[in-house]
């Protein structure tokens, strides 16, 4: 019998993120592995999420697009999994999920292609600068354990994943806040699982030429 939930993803993206999580809530699920040249730019898929990107859950028929988005909606559909904080304890669960996914993916995409907004610029953009941004965080991931307090949460998933890459590929400095932060939620079960199934979905390095 096929799954009530359908994760669709590529092992060298962002899906990364969602598997950490779809791990986390322990519910079973069923992956639909899509590759950027074909089928994540076809139907079915753009069915599924129209702008051909990946990854992208529907969950009992209905579709849910962005990492952020995903990881809320999840919590919030298994709760047992206790993911997120009470309803009335979320200020910074919300707070820092999104600061990452808006400010912090905004600010470290623009300096990838090259765009460094001047100082009447840094007044429209949402972020100011990356500097402001990276330094923000680092606060942040260092006021507690865990982004929103004490206890891990949905917003960890986001969040440890942008500093978990940003370490890994050089997009954020090595600061021993991010470097504690990132190993102390990269230590869990679930994302050591999630990333076993992944990395075993990565297509085989092409053999050396003669």
């Amino acid at each position: 019998m096929a799954a009530d939930l359908i994760f669709y993803t590529n092992p060298m993206s962002r899906g990364r993120i969602i598997r950490w999580m779809l791990e986390e809530t322990g519910a079973p699920y069923d992956t639909v592995v899509l590759d950027y040249a074909s089928t994540m730019k076809q139907e079915p898929y753009l069915s599924v999420n129209p702008m051909g990107k990946v990854p992208a859950i529907v969950h009992k028929g209905r579709a849910v697009t962005e990492c952020s988005a995903i990881c809320a909606y999840l919590a919030d559909a298994f709760p047992e999994a206790g993911l997120a904080p009470p309803t009335s304890d979320r200020a910074d669960y919300y707070r820092w999920m999104f600061f990452a996914s808006g400010p912090l993916e905004q600010a470290i995409t623009d300096k990838n292609l090259g765009v460094e907004p001047n100082e009447q610029q840094q007044r429209m953009a949402g972020y100011g600068n990356l500097g402001l941004v990276i330094d923000v965080l680092e606060k942040a991931v260092a006021a507690h354990p865990y982004i929103a307090g004490d206890s891990f949460t949905a917003a960890d998933v986001y969040v440890g994943s942008q500093v978990a890459f940003g370490l890994q590929f050089g997009t954020l400095p090595k600061r021993d806040a991010f470097a504690a932060y990132a190993e102390r939620i990269t230590a869990r079960d679930a994302y050591k699982r999630a990333n076993d199934i992944d990395n075993a979905l990565m297509p085989a390095p092409e053999p050396a030429s003669a």
